[in-house]
C-alpha cells in the first residue's frame, strides 16, 4: 500500500507512559499528511486495552504510542486483532523499537508507519504472559519491583542504573532447575533472563546477534558469587557478549522450562506477571510491525 492511499488507523497513546502526556496533535497531522486518517477511541481512559481495541473494525492498522510496558499489555489484544501494528516510542527505554532500529523521535517513527514496510516478529511467552523483549527472574525482577514510575519520569533510562546500584547490597543468589532440549541442570545463579529480542533494561542486550524474528529463545544465567562480578559484566551485558564469559550460562532454544525453590515474580518486558515455576516458548512470526 503507497503512502497516497488512504488508510485509516486505531490510534492508542498511553498518557501515563513517559512523553504520553505531551501533545500528539502533531502526530496525527503528520499521518494525515501520509493518508492515514486517525480514530481515536471513545469510551474514557477507563477502558482496557482489549476493550479500545474492539474499536479497530474498519480499520487497516493499529498505532500504538507508549513504553515497553505499553506494549506488552497490548500484545495480546494486537495479537488477536491481527492488523499491521505501528509503534511510537513515548516511554522510557522503548527497548522493542530500539530493536527494530524504529527511531526514537515519535515524528520520526511516523515516517515508518507512512512508508508502509511490514515485517512480523516473534513473540515470547512464559506462563500464557506474552513478553516481546525479555522474561527474567532474580535481580532483574527485583528492579522491575523497585524501579516506579516516577523514578522512570525523572530520570528517564538513568533510572535504571540509579536503582540497580542501589539494588546491589541485596545481592543474593537462588537455586535454579533449568530444563530444555531434553536435560535439566541445576544452577546458582543471581539472575536468568530469557530473551525474544535484543535489548532490554534501558541499555542491555540479551545476545549480540539476537533479533526479534529469529524463530529462537536466547537464554543466559549469571552464576557470579560476589556483587562486583556482576559489576564486571556489564560492559558485556550492554553489548550482549557476556554469553562468552566463564560465569555465564548461555544458549538458544525455542522452549525452556525453569523452577525455583519457592515462587519468584518473572519480569516481562519491565512488569512483575507471573511466577516459577515456568514454561517459556514462543510464537513465530506473530506480530506484523512496521520497521525500517
Amino acid at each position: 500500500m503507497t503512502a497516497t492511499e488512504t488508510r485509516r488507523a486505531l490510534l492508542l497513546i498511553n498518557k501515563r507512559a513517559r512523553r504520553g502526556s505531551e501533545s500528539y496533535t502533531p502526530i496525527v497531522e503528520k499521518l494525515s499528511q501520509g493518508g492515514i486518517t486517525v480514530v481515536e477511541p471513545t469510551g474514557g481512559e477507563n477502558l482496557s486495552i482489549s476493550e479500545k481495541m474492539r474499536q479497530a473494525k474498519g480499520c487497516d492498522l493499529i498505532i500504538v504510542g507508549g513504553g515497553d510496558g505499553t506494549l506488552n499489555a497490548a500484545a495480546p489484544a494486537l495479537i488477536e486483532a491481527g492488523l499491521p501494528v505501528g509503534l511510537l516510542p513515548l516511554g522510557t527505554a522503548n527497548d522493542l523499537a530500539k530493536t527494530l532500529n524504529i527511531p526514537q523521535d515519535p515524528l520520526e517513527a511516523v515516517d515508518i508507519i507512512v512508508r508502509g514496510q511490514l515485517r512480523a516478529i516473534d513473540v515470547g511467552v512464559v506462563n500464557d504472559h506474552v513478553f516481546l523483549n525479555v522474561a527474567s527472574i532474580g535481580f532483574s525482577a527485583d528492579l522491575a519491583n523497585q524501579l516506579t514510575a516516577d523514578i522512570k519520569k525523572k530520570w528517564g533510562s538513568l533510572g535504571y542504573g540509579l536503582t540497580a546500584f542501589r539494588l546491589l547490597r541485596r545481592f543474593r543468589r537462588f537455586t535454579l532447575y533449568i530444563e530444555h532440549d531434553g536435560q535439566v541442570e541445576k544452577v546458582r545463579t543471581v539472575q536468568a533472563s530469557v530473551g525474544n529480542g535484543r535489548h532490554y533494561g534501558g541499555g542491555m542486550t540479551v545476545e549480540e546477534s539476537a533479533t526479534a524474528d529469529d524463530g529462537r529463545l536466547d537464554f543466559y544465567s549469571l552464576e557470579v558469587r560476589h556483587w562486583w562480578e556482576l559489576i564486571a559484566l556489564l560492559p558485556s551485558l550492554r553489548k550482549g557478549t557476556h554469553g562468552k564469559a566463564d560465569k555465564v550460562r548461555a544458549f538458544q532454544t525455542t522452549a525452556i522450562r525453569l523452577n525455583t525453590r519457592k515462587p519468584m515474580p518473572i519480569n516481562t518486558d519491565g512488569e512483575l506477571t507471573t511466577y516459577t515455576p515456568a514454561l517459556f516458548s514462543i510464537k513465530p512470526k506473530a506480530l506484523r510491525i512496521y520497521r525500517p
